[in-house]
C-alpha cells in the first residue's frame, strides 16, 4: 500500500491537519472498542444458556 516515505508523508499531513483533534479520535475508539467487546461477551454469554424449546403443558 505505502512505502516507508510515503506512509510518514501521509502521517504527517494527518497530523497537521487533525493534531488538536486526535486525542478526542483516539478516545472514542477506544470507547468504541470497549462497547463492542462487551457486547459480543454479553452476546455469547446469552448464546451459552440452554434453551427448552418444549412446550410446557
Amino acid at each position: 500500500m505505502f512505502s516507508g516515505w510515503e506512509g510518514i508523508v501521509v502521517i504527517v499531513i494527518a497530523v497537521a491537519l487533525f493534531g488538536s483533534r486526535l486525542p478526542k479520535i483516539a478516545r472514542n475508539l477506544g470507547q468504541a472498542q470497549q462497547e463492542f467487546k462487551k457486547g459480543q461477551s454479553a452476546g455469547a454469554a446469552k448464546d451459552e444458556t440452554p434453551k427448552n424449546d418444549t412446550p410446557q403443558a
